[in-house]
């Protein structure tokens, strides 16, 4: 079996696994966050509806146009106090923070401090 191939079964068995501990799923909206090699998705996920409340990520033109040379951990900052003022607009407190088996370390850890200092509880 190809190294990728397992790097990534493990990967789904981590995310899986974080989505059991979080426990409270449709109670609140869901923060997903996902990231590639040069960006960072974020979306805020009603999961009784089925639907998107909101989103944010790196490739947004507002978010470029600010800083073409950031780094990927401050555009993680922008990202995280773009997000909790679409969400602080909505008037939500609360939101389930999921991880998506990320580590909470770097980026990752930016995006939800940043959100933290907004305001925002998870």
């Amino acid at each position: 079996m190809a190294r990728t191939s397992i790097k990534l079964r493990n990967w789904l068995k981590k995310r899986i696994r974080t989505k059991k501990s979080l426990g409270t799923l449709g109670k609140y909206p869901r923060l997903v966050i996902n990231k590639s090699n040069k960006h960072i998705y974020t979306q805020l996920v009603d999961d009784i509806k089925s639907i998107t409340l909101l989103s944010s990520s790196s490739i947004e033109k507002d978010l470029i146009s600010k800083d073409k040379n950031k780094s990927k951990t401050d555009m993680s900052i922008l990202v995280g106090n773009n997000i909790a003022d679409k969400i602080s607009s909505k008037k939500i407190k609360k939101i389930i923070f999921d991880r998506n088996g990320y580590k909470y370390h770097g980026r990752v850890k930016a995006l939800a401090e940043a959100m933290r200092k907004k305001g925002i509880n998870f």
